[in-house]
């Protein structure tokens, strides 16, 4: 990836994909809502930020429990420990989503377990479906689309 394509300073530093982070800020806002290149930056450099301080935390528990690695554990104590404790419930249903759907593409049950049989298309409306679901359990439920898909025709 290019240093041009990454918020930060230098390869060096940590970085978030600016392409992806920008999509994901879109998704987010109304449609008719617009947001500053530089406001973007900032964002994502607050993304970055947040990351750092959560792994430093993690890492801080770990370290208490005499563990060598940090496991999921460590990352949801942090986050109580740095007050974020409200999103928990949220972040450990997006864990064990995460392991749902890791164990069955390692069983072979999804369409994941091929690369080669899952068109370009139908990787992209997969994403796109993720993408929604994931939105959904921010918003407390509600699914909304910014794309009329057949796949996600889910407004309610």
């Amino acid at each position: 990836m290019e240093p041009m394509d990454i918020v930060g300073k230098s390869k060096e530093d940590a970085s978030l994909p600016k392409a992806t982070m920008t999509k994901i800020i879109k998704e987010m806002l109304p449609p008719d809502v617009r947001v500053a290149r530089d406001a973007q930056d900032l964002l994502i450099e607050c993304c970055v930020e947040f990351i750092n301080l959560v792994s430093s935390e993690s890492n801080e528990v770990c370290n208490r429990e005499d563990k060598r690695t940090i496991a999921p554990e460590h990352v949801l104590k942090a986050l109580q420990v740095l007050g974020f404790g409200e999103y928990v419930e949220e972040v450990y249903a997006a864990y064990e989503q995460h392991k749902l759907e890791t164990m069955d593409s390692l069983r072979g049950g999804g369409k994941w377990s091929n690369g080669a049989e899952m068109t370009e298309e139908e990787a992209l409306a997969e994403q796109q479906r993720m993408f929604a679901e994931a939105r959904a359990r921010m918003n407390g439920g509600a699914i909304a689309s910014k794309q009329p898909d057949a796949d996600q025709s889910l407004d309610s």
